[in-house]
């Protein structure tokens, strides 16, 4: 297989040495070039084409933003964001997806060059994965890896009992998306009805950047979306979102449901990990329970989903048309873990039908 060529696009020369030097220790990534901005980057484009392009958003004579739109509409070319992790950029970042970003890399604004050579792998997962990523999928992010091991679900709670729970007249509808998932899930959220039923959602996305994204779906959406905190109620119409760098899990008191929010170790190099949501769903709620796993590189959630169906869950994976990256999908199909596989397009209805079934 050929390389991944990359071009680095970023102000700072201490950032541009820093992510050279990770990226080419990679063997399966080659950095073709760097850019100190985006006037400097649009000749070096003319040149050669990179596969991925990493992208400060605040630079010189032109902000990253304002390059991406440019660059979508004239060339699509994958893009990976890179930016400094404040609470007010997590808006900024929000419009980088809107605009095509495939996927985000944050780094603090002071020791930026440090944080990132300790975040190496990680950096390396999300370019290969930028790589791979369909831009003709979308309609218009990666937390903490553990590169010594690959821990399981087991970190955080043993595995569900064999017998499934007998069905009760609520169901929780557990979604997992990765690389891609912005998008999906706004895609599938937008279209739920008021009454939808309860749903929560773990999205591979780094800390500080999962309230925005869910207070922008909740200005979208006719069911309310908000940042899961510790002890939440999943209820008829709501929507929760597993904060970034806490695992998220579903736990049953009586007849009602709620979360549990908690830090823990990465578990399939995920934190949060949707493995650890679904092995929660299947424990807590079984044949109440339903799971769809998303577009996203790699494995989480593909253990978890065959775990639900084996508690009697429902399970989607979404198709392969429709997946900006068909990674974790195709490892759930391949697991035996999906009862059905759907188009993006199909999997809100689907959600409805299960819980008019019920």
């Amino acid at each position: 297989m050929s390389k991944v060529r990359v071009l680095v696009i970023d102000d700072s020369a201490s950032v541009r040495q820093t992510l050279v030097a990770i990226l080419s220790a990679d063997p399966d990534i080659e950095v073709i070039g760097v850019a100190s901005d985006p006037f400097v980057a649009a000749r070096r484009i003319q040149e050669e084409i990179p596969d991925v392009i990493t992208l400060d958003v605040e630079m010189p004579r032109m902000d990253g933003i304002t390059f991406l739109r440019k660059l979508m509409s004239q060339r699509p070319i994958p893009v990976v964001m890179c930016s400094s992790l404040t609470e007010a950029g997590s808006e900024t970042l929000m419009q980088a997806l809107d605009a095509g970003a495939v996927d985000i890399i944050l780094k603090p604004r002071i020791g930026a060059a440090d944080f990132l050579a300790e975040e190496a792998d990680r950096i390396c997962d999300v370019v290969k994965a930028a790589a791979k990523a369909r831009l003709g999928a979308r309609r218009s992010v990666r937390s903490a890896t553990d590169p010594a091991q690959k821990l399981t679900a087991d970190a955080m709670l043993p595995p569900p009992r064999p017998r499934a729970m007998a069905h009760t007249t609520e169901m929780v509808a557990c979604l997992g998306a990765s690389t891609g998932g912005t998008e999906a899930l706004r895609a599938v959220l937008e279209v739920l009805p008021a009454n939808a039923p309860g749903i929560i959602v773990v999205q591979h996305m780094p800390e500080s950047f999962t309230a925005a994204f869910a207070k922008r779906l909740n200005t979208l959406c006719e069911v309310e979306v908000k940042e899961a905190q510790d002890g939440d109620p999943v209820l008829r119409g709501h929507v929760l979102i597993a904060p970034g760098d806490r695992h998220m899990m579903l736990e049953r008191r009586g007849a009602r449901y709620h979360v549990s929010v908690r830090s823990g170790p990465p578990v399939s190099r995920h934190r949060p990990s949707v493995d650890v949501l679904f092995r929660s769903a299947a424990r807590a709620a079984g044949a109440n329970a339903m799971g769809v796993i998303m577009t996203g590189m790699g494995d989480d959630g593909a253990r978890g989903l065959l775990e639900m169906k084996e508690a009697g869950a429902p399970t989607v994976a979404q198709d392969e048309a429709t997946s900006i990256v068909f990674g974790m999908p195709k490892e759930a199909i391949g697991r035996g873990g999906a009862r059905k596989i759907l188009p993006l397009d199909q999997i809100a209805r689907e959600i409805m039908a299960v819980d008019a079934a019920r």
